[in-house]
């Protein structure tokens, strides 16, 4: 499986977030401390994607590697020369028969979004094929087919479930003209989640999503904390300081977090999630 994290708030040093504390990402890579049986170590690459403002636009840049995260020093050289006031960071465990390559590696981003990944999709190529199918006729009717078109899945930059999984997130994200994001980022969560879930109920699936402004994330069978304070907001596999501020997330929840404001919502069990 994966490690990843989620920080919004006053601009940070984007290394810093990779490397800061006693339990840092980086050391989640090589020791882990619950990853309920996920695997034991997160060695197969990693990336993170931080939030910059050009010529009056948000933008997203990202950094990746497909060797393991300790034996990279642009982590200590590079990535601290830059600042931003949002990143997303994940650590890699490939499933098996899976590539380990830099294209596989997320944060997956698109527009101002960035995603990741913790978890599997089980069988993936047959399951996100029977999504994008289900997901084809309903966009249909609204005109926005295309978004779901069988083709559309050759867009993943890796033959991954985690990639595949991003060009159908990406698309509920663009068929929803809710003005609020507030609104769209959790409802295409939850929905995602729901279809994966009905034609692959064995699926781990801690989905991380961030616009710059705000995270959204789901837990099903993966850890996840949040640390939430007036000024920033941080979501994270695994605390990685003793803070006593940090809130383990239950399983089963969507989550919605940016500064001083933490929403956590539990979600149906599979049969429930659709109709």
């Amino acid at each position: 499986m994966c490690r990843h994290l989620g920080y919004v708030g006053p601009p940070v040093r984007v290394g810093d977030m990779l490397t800061l504390g006693t339990h840092s990402l980086r050391t989640q890579a090589w020791a882990p401390r619950d990853m309920r049986g996920g695997g034991v170590i997160n060695a197969d690459g990693f990336g993170v994607a931080w939030w910059r403002e050009v010529d009056d636009a948000i933008t997203v840049s990202r950094y990746r590697n497909p060797a393991p995260i300790w034996t990279d020093p642009a982590v200590e050289e590079v990535l601290p020369q830059l600042e931003s006031w949002a990143v997303l960071g994940a650590v890699r465990s490939a499933t098996v028969g899976m590539p380990v390559e830099r294209s596989a590696c997320a944060p997956f981003t698109h527009g101002r979004w960035a995603f990741s990944l913790n978890g599997v999709v089980r069988d993936w190529r047959r399951t996100l094929g029977a999504v994008a199918a289900e997901f084809l006729g309903t966009a249909e009717e609204l005109g926005a087919g295309g978004l779901f078109a069988p083709a559309r899945l050759l867009e993943a930059e890796a033959a991954t479930d985690a990639a595949t999984l991003w060009v159908l997130l990406r698309g509920l994200l663009a068929t929803d003209h809710a003005d609020d994001d507030r609104a769209t980022a959790p409802a295409a969560l939850h929905l995602l989640l729901a279809a994966v879930l009905a034609h692959a109920p064995g699926s781990r699936l801690n989905l991380l999503l961030g616009d710059g402004a705000q995270l959204w994330a789901t837990t099903w069978d993966h850890a996840l904390s949040a640390l939430v304070t007036d000024t920033f907001a941080i979501l994270c596999s695994e605390p990685f300081d003793n803070d006593p501020r940090w809130q383990s997330i239950p399983d089963r929840s969507l989550v919605t977090a940016r500064p001083n404001h933490l929403a956590v919502e539990p979600l149906p069990e599979p049969e429930r999630l659709v109709s």
